[in-house]
């Protein structure tokens, strides 16, 4: 369905349909190339639309993951280190398993190993995320829950090296079982 045109200023309905068009086709697309002018017809806007907003196929790739993650992913702020290390591995082990972002993310990796672009979207999307777990880790050494000099870039390391690792190879479960292993292995 084509939507009214708004001008310059951003339709926010719009935007999200782009965002959440973007990461269904990738889901879908089992490793074809997924473009802009598909994503446009999926979403119900014209072309030119996306690329006002979005750069690159990758700027806008990175966009919907984001956004997915932001509504998937908790942030959470208990008070407990361990309560929001395992509220946070928990939801992203959750969230990577879910129908359009495990798909889409798993094609990203995929086309992120022949596209630069792609792989830099990607680097920086596993930035951002690994800075949510960061600003946890940080609270907990500052309300003491953590060593001083506890070595957080290992910990972060642990813990998305496991997520990743079992996301691609898929030889063993992401569960709130393996969520709090980890989450007490890290605390030792």
């Amino acid at each position: 369905m084509e939507r009214s045109h708004t001008g310059r200023r951003r339709n926010e309905a719009a935007h999200q349909a782009i965002l959440d068009a973007a990461l269904r086709l990738l889901a879908e697309s089992e490793g074809a190339k997924v473009n802009i002018d598909a994503i446009a017809k999926a979403a119900g806007v014209g072309k030119q639309t996306v690329y006002r907003w979005w750069p690159s196929k990758g700027a806008l790739l990175l966009d919907a993951l984001t956004d997915r993650s932001e509504q998937d992913v908790a942030r959470p702020d208990t008070g407990s280190l361990r309560e929001d290390l395992l509220q946070l591995i928990e939801s992203t082990f959750a969230g990577a398993q879910r129908v359009p972002t495990g798909p889409a993310l798993r094609t990203l990796v995929r086309e992120a190993a022949w596209d630069e672009h792609l792989a830099e979207s990607l680097r920086t999307f596993a930035l951002e995320r690994r800075e949510v777990a960061r600003e946890a880790l940080a609270r907990g050494r500052e309300r003491g829950e953590l060593r001083a000099n506890a070595d957080l870039d290992l910990l972060l390391d642990q813990f998305y090296g496991l997520f990743w690792y079992r996301f691609i190879i898929g030889h063993a479960p992401l569960d709130r079982e393996t969520a709090e292993e980890l989450t007490d292995s890290l605390l030792r």
